[in-house]
């Protein structure tokens, strides 16, 4: 099958690219993030208990499931870019009800809407930035997600200065939909035109062989499965960090409410440094050592925390926790996305989808342990989900395995986005990558 040709681009051109996709991670992250400050006083509001507000929660992952399987086919038919700045848009108008519900029903269904944009922006922006991986040549796209984290703590960060400066979440989520929406609509300028190439087309001609066909083999689907369960432990850490940590330091410890938030912060401000470093340690250790010796962080970071529990101790665990899980899921992705005999966006999309039974299992198992014992309790689910990360990191590759195109352009060079590779692309192997 051949690619539908589009014009030369120069290096430069990516790097646009590049920060265009960065730009949709930055919202991404901190679009949810300037809400989750808010949780502890729209439960006082709401007057939920644990279990009610852990179920209205798992509306968001649960409208992630049920709108994410429908990415793929939209990414086919409008191109990641236009699909990924949509649903941002669609996100913060989600985000922006959610703090305004005056019950838990419409709580719950806001936040199921927010979840259902939230999942297709996910795969979206995921797959733009694979696009730009495979023009790269060499991993990126932990760089992406370290953007993510970076979007994450500025939005925690806005919501606890929002919080002090004593602004109504209306005027706070309204301003911020406003802020990061422009800033989506800013990034599809920099974004690649077209629709996105199938990456195991494009390493199919880099290799000059032939697309994989017909039914895939079980051993596929069962490392299809460990993925899934990868980045499922990912997101569950990820959650207890932006549901719970601010409920159990100021519910169970006793710091004020500025001060809770700095739990979601630490993980997220941890996670971030792990994802800025996560390209260079994958492309030197390989995705399976990274992802082992993370999974060992969590457990001892956050066993450690829950097991004396003091405010900067549990920040600190919740630190551990990000930095432990800071891998993962773009790993899961970027395995799945390049599993042979799949059609193309079939395993990057199962991945997020699936991933989101992370984030609805969490709350409400985390609420009902909370009820019936304690929130410390239930965050046991974290060093938990370390221990399943160590054994299950056998499936990822040992060393970096990125698809690189005929080609990898330098500065100055042309490189091809999505066409037939000309004669003297095929014939010529470069080591060189866009910086």
């Amino acid at each position: 099958m051949a690619f539908s040709e589009t014009p030369a681009l120069p290096a430069a051109r990516l790097r646009r690219a590049r920060l265009g996709v960065a730009l949709l991670f930055l919202t991404n992250g901190a679009l949810f993030a300037n809400l989750l400050p808010r949780y502890p006083a729209i439960m006082d509001e709401l007057h939920l208990s644990n279990a009610q507000f852990g179920l209205a929660v798992a509306a968001f992952p649960l409208g992630a499931l049920v709108a994410g399987l429908g990415a793929a086919a939209l990414i086919r038919r409008f191109g990641s870019a236009a699909v990924a700045v949509a649903g941002t848009v669609l996100t913060g108008t989600g985000v922006l009800a959610a703090g305004l519900a005056p019950s838990w029903a419409l709580l719950a269904g806001a936040l199921f809407a927010a979840g259902a944009a939230d999942a297709i922006t996910d795969v979206a922006q995921n797959s733009h930035g694979l696009r730009v991986q495979r023009l790269y040549g060499r991993s990126i796209l932990n760089s992406f997600h370290a953007v993510w984290s970076i979007g994450a703590v500025l939005g925690g960060l806005m919501g606890a200065g929002a919080i002090l400066a004593g602004l109504s979440r209306g005027l706070h989520l309204g301003l911020s939909c406003l802020v990061f929406a422009a800033m989506a609509f800013a990034a599809s300028r920099l974004l690649l035109p077209g629709h996105d190439p199938a990456a195991t087309e494009q390493a199919g001609q880099a290799a000059g062989t032939a697309k994989t066909t017909g039914r895939p083999p079980v051993k596929i689907w069962a490392i299809l499965a460990a993925l899934v369960l990868i980045a499922v432990s990912g997101s569950l850490v990820e959650d207890a960090g932006s549901t719970w940590a601010a409920v159990y330091l100021s519910g169970s410890l006793g710091a004020a409410a500025s001060l809770a938030a700095l739990g979601y912060v630490s993980l997220t401000g941890a996670q971030f440094v792990g994802r800025l470093i996560g390209d260079r340690l994958v492309d030197r250790f390989g995705q399976r050592a990274v992802a082992r010796c993370g999974g060992v962080i969590v457990m001892a970071g956050m066993g450690v925390a829950l097991a004396w529990p003091t405010v900067p101790g549990t920040i600190a665990g919740f630190a551990a926790a990000g930095l432990g899980v800071a891998t993962l899921v773009p790993a899961a992705m970027h395995t799945a996305d390049e599993l042979p005999g799949l059609r193309h966006g079939t395993g990057l999309t199962l991945v997020s989808w699936l991933m989101r039974l992370g984030f609805l299992c969490s709350p409400p198992v985390v609420g009902l342990i909370a009820d019936a014992t304690s929130v410390r309790t239930g965050l046991l689910v974290v060093p938990l989900a370390g221990v399943l990360v160590l054994f299950l990191a056998q499936v990822l590759p040992p060393r970096r395995g990125v698809l690189p195109l005929p080609k990898q352009p330098r500065p100055g060079d042309q490189a091809s986005v999505a066409g037939e590779p000309s004669s003297s692309a095929s014939s010529t192997s470069s080591s060189s990558a866009v910086p």
